[in-house]
């Protein structure tokens, strides 16, 4: 009996603690790594969203203004309304004329 307690018995007792220290170690390590992996996956996101929202207020601003341009819809609209605009005055230009004749 002698023999089971010796120096061998208690560095291999030690031993096993700092392994287990070890393990517990890397596992906080890993945990707290996660942690901050996730918050700082939050904080991007809300920098995203803010930046989303101040973009979005400014074009909601400046868009009705036309400061921002406007559609090619408007743009084709815009050609056609000038083009009317163009053959009523022809057109009151030539009822003029009629009307000056007699």
């Amino acid at each position: 009996m002698s023999e089971g307690l010796s120096e061998n018995t208690q560095v291999k007792a030690n031993m096993q603690f700092v392994i287990k220290v070890c393990v517990a170690l890397a596992t906080i390590t890993l945990g707290y790594s996660a942690i901050v992996h996730r918050i700082t996956d939050v904080e991007n996101a809300i920098v995203r969203m803010q930046s989303d929202v101040e973009q979005n207020s400014e074009f909601r601003v400046k868009w009705p203004r036309g400061e921002l341009g406007s559609l090619p819809d408007d743009a084709e609209q815009n050609l056609r309304l000038q083009y009317l605009e163009a053959q009523i005055r022809e057109q009151s230009l030539h009822i003029d004329k009629l009307r000056h004749a007699n």
